[in-house]
């Protein structure tokens, strides 16, 4: 994989950095991406570069249509043109009853995992059509499978990202471009550390396996469907949830 770029968004915490990590440890050239705190992001890129020195640290909005395609830019300059594109960018996840969310919140999930998705997709692909060979990795989430009540703009948001990646997976396999999804159930990262350990309890109760996830389960799915191995798998998902959903 070593000729291979990567670019994972919002990746200088919890499971977009382990992604970025792995895919370091696996030999891609990784972009690592983040929108906000300079001091964070620049941590996080000095334990990317003590595991992949061909790395790059790029900062930007995926959600602005000026920006977008300018990140992709700025990684080709400096690693080379992007082969596979892992859509991680998130934003905070509250959970609300239905009458508590307005429309300008709706709006904000949508332009996370749906909007960001298309733009990058977009920037990426005249390269990957050229050569014939990329990937492209949403990271969804189980509660779309689950319909997860006090939820519902997150929800319906990574059910448009899934519906995308589905038709997107169908529309570019002719120019050997996978599409596919990760969901991961809960994994406890950074901005979980406040939850009730009761809610964390509920949750694993839950879990036929009985634990909770690691990044590294979820990195680990990510790497195999960035690698040669996978490329005849596309329009999959692979829940990394222990159980919790079952196709």
């Amino acid at each position: 994989m070593g000729n291979r770029v990567a670019l994972v968004t919002g990746s200088t915490r919890g499971l977009g950095k382990e992604m970025c990590l792995e895919l370091g440890r696996r030999g891609f050239r990784v972009a690592m991406n983040y929108a906000n705190n300079r001091e964070c992001a620049e941590l996080a890129f000095a334990e990317l570069r003590a595991v992949q020195p061909e790395s790059w640290l790029v900062a930007g909005d995926v959600t602005d249509e000026a920006m977008a395609p300018d990140i992709c830019r700025q990684v080709a300059d400096s690693l080379g043109p992007i082969d596979v594109l892992v859509l991680n960018a998130t934003c905070l996840q509250p959970q609300l009853p239905i009458d508590e969310y307005d429309w300008a919140f709706h709006q904000r999930m949508l332009d996370f995992f749906v909007k960001s998705p298309v733009l990058m997709t977009k920037a990426c692909l005249p390269h990957m059509r050229r050569q014939r060979w990329g990937r492209v990795i949403h990271i969804t989430s189980e509660v779309f499978a689950l319909g997860s009540p006090n939820f519902s703009a997150y929800v319906a948001a990574k059910g448009g990202q899934t519906g995308l990646a589905r038709s997107h997976a169908r529309e570019l396999a002719s120019s050997g471009i996978t599409v596919n999804m990760v969901a991961p159930g809960w994994i406890p990262v950074e901005r979980h550390e406040c939850e009730p350990q009761q809610d964390r309890n509920a949750y694993v109760a839950q879990v036929p396996a009985g634990r909770f996830g690691t990044p590294a389960d979820v990195a680990a799915a990510v790497a195999y469907l960035a690698s040669d191995a996978a490329g005849f798998v596309t329009g999959q998902t692979i829940a990394v949830n222990g159980g919790n959903t079952v196709a």
